[in-house]
């Protein structure tokens, strides 16, 4: 197993790159990776921007599921506050349908679909709750994955009615 450190890999990736170490709102930290990515690339290359999203929803659920377990095993903790990748999927799940709408106000939506993903991830309404009960790193990411469709929906919502704000 490779480590850097005492940190080994898994828990470096499931961490994503250390942002859930950090002490204070580390789901918030590892919701972030995302939102900046699509401000960057909203302003730089547009069309590259659903790609990276999807990328990223692909890559850190593959890492949740696959390396989660290992960091669960390692902390005696279901649910270990330092595994965000779960958190980078599920906000990239969001900023994935704000790329396909291509609202002109980048600023606004990034900070919209954050704040619609931090809600719904924190407060686990009905539907959410009931997926964190699945086994090992799919509950982690479920969970997540099912707050970013919600944050999703109701972002493509405000961007469709309030035009002047998001449009």
């Amino acid at each position: 197993m490779i480590t850097l450190g005492k940190v080994t890999m898994k828990d470096w990736l499931t961490t994503c790159f250390g942002l859930g170490r950090l002490p204070i709102a580390p789901g918030t930290w590892g919701s972030l990776p995302p939102v900046v990515l699509y401000q960057v690339l909203g302003y730089l290359y547009p069309a590259a921007g659903p790609w990276a999203m999807a990328a990223l929803i692909i890559l850190f659920s593959w890492i949740c599921v696959r390396f989660s377990p290992a960091v669960i095993a390692a902390t005696g903790n279901s649910d270990p506050g330092r595994i965000v990748a779960d958190e980078t999927a599920g906000q990239a799940l969001t900023m994935l349908v704000i790329t396909l709408l291509r609202p002109l106000n980048i600023c606004n939506t990034a900070v919209l679909g954050f704040a619609l993903f931090r809600l719904f991830d924190i407060t686990k309404p009905w539907p959410i709750r009931k997926l964190e009960k699945l086994p090992l790193g799919w509950g982690i990411l479920a969970d997540d994955l099912a707050a970013g469709a919600f944050a999703a929906l109701i972002a493509a919502l405000c961007i469709r009615w309030l035009p002047a704000w998001f449009g």
